[in-house]
């Protein structure tokens, strides 16, 4: 009787899930499965300008995946992790030997807001930037727009929006606060520049259908509220009752593997690597789709996996079409007194959002091709992580 291929099946197609697909089928004997919603590759990272019309960030998976990966356009509806099974939402139900969980994480707008579901528009996902873009399309270029969120999507969002002629309101409580301090001045002089107001030190209290209204009493007037204050993960792990943190990221160990199951291994946005999970970006999803797969691969093999080992070194944002500012940091991802700004800031930005393409092409082309910086002691991280828990 001939000797059966390992079945990994890959749930989600983003840019952890691409790179650890595409880095799997360096073994010939491994039968690759990627499962993915969608039928188009989104980039999440240009998900403003497709708001904005000035580009529709989505790239054919044809150009992305080795040829020998079977692609799958569907959902995942629940994982049974005692019959190594994934149910979809077509009902198909697909068997696994090994799992990489990629599902990645998506807008969301909070319930305890009133109004907010109802009247706010999220901009983190493909749907919701095309929901987004409709509605703007509905009201003039000179009706007011008001952004909730001053980290990087809400920046880039409020700099793209008012470069393409709309009056724009920032309200955020810190604008920029995983910048540095010159980061975020380079930051505010641009948006400055392009007439934003922000609003810091403040918070939303409700929403309508024509206004924000603040905590402090204040109204500004909206045509379209725009939420980009906080991230969610898919409850997928959750509902199939796996461990996760409060966010709902899959808790695994240092080599990213379940705490619960050791055929299956988290990477990107849903993963929380010993429960303290990396800053959500594609700077981070690259390298820890590389390292799932690597998991799995020595698992296969019979070997000892190696630990998450990668560095964060710059946060780019993208100011409009024609500045940008690039936060230079540390390994561990604090930011240092560095940064790019201005034209050569735009520049920066886009190599790195085309380089991210590259990065997994090169992968398919040669599985096993590619390297990322490594970061700082894990172990270190995770002591002081745990002497700030001690009560």
């Amino acid at each position: 009787m001939p000797k059966l291929n390992t079945r990994v099946v890959v749930l989600g197609g983003g840019y952890s899930g691409v790179m650890a697909a595409n880095r799997l089928t360096r073994h010939p004997d491994i039968d690759v499965t990627l499962v993915n919603p969608r039928a188009e590759f989104v980039e999440r990272i240009r998900l403003h300008q497709l708001v904005a019309g000035n580009d529709n960030a989505v790239v054919d998976y044809a150009t992305l995946l080795r040829d020998r990966i079977n692609f799958v356009v569907d959902g995942a509806a629940r994982i049974d992790a005692a019959a190594r099974t994934v149910e979809l939402t077509s009902g198909v139900t697909l068997h696994y030997d090994y799992l990489i969980y990629a599902v990645g994480s998506t807008g969301t707008v909070p319930a305890g807001v009133p109004g907010a579901t109802e009247f706010a528009y999220p901009i983190s996902e493909l749907e919701q930037a095309h929901r987004l873009r409709d509605r703007l399309a509905d009201v003039p270029k000179s009706a007011p727009t008001v952004i909730v969120g001053g980290g990087l999507t809400g920046i880039e969002s409020a700099a793209e929006f008012a470069e393409a002629g709309r009056p724009v309101t920032l309200v955020t409580d810190v604008l920029g606060p995983s910048l540095g301090r010159t980061g975020r001045r380079s930051v505010a002089k641009r948006l400055a520049r392009l007439r934003i107001g922000v609003l810091e030190g403040s918070k939303v209290a409700r929403v309508t259908a024509d206004r924000v209204v603040l905590t402090d009493g204040r109204e500004l007037p909206s045509a379209v509220t725009v939420w980009t204050a906080g991230f969610g993960v898919p409850g997928l792990a959750a509902a199939s009752g796996l461990a996760t943190d409060e966010l709902g990221r899959l808790v695994t160990d240092e080599t990213l593997t379940s705490v619960d199951d050791p055929r299956i291994i988290a990477a990107g946005d849903a993963a929380a690597p010993s429960d303290l999970p990396f800053r959500m970006s594609c700077q981070a999803a690259l390298p820890l789709g590389a390292q799932a797969a690597n998991t799995a691969l020595a698992r296969i093999a019979g070997t000892d996996p190696t630990g998450v080992n990668q560095a964060m070194f710059a946060q780019c944002i993208s100011l409009g079409r024609h500045a940008g500012t690039v936060q230079l940091g540390h390994t561990d991802d604090s930011p240092t007194r560095f940064y790019a700004g201005g034209r050569t800031g735009a520049l920066i930005k886009e190599q790195v959002c085309r380089q991210t393409l590259r990065w997994m092409r090169g992968e398919a082309a040669k599985p096993g091709s590619y390297t990322w910086v490594k970061g700082p002691d894990r172990h270190q991280q995770l002591a002081a992580a745990s002497e700030v828990a001690i009560p």
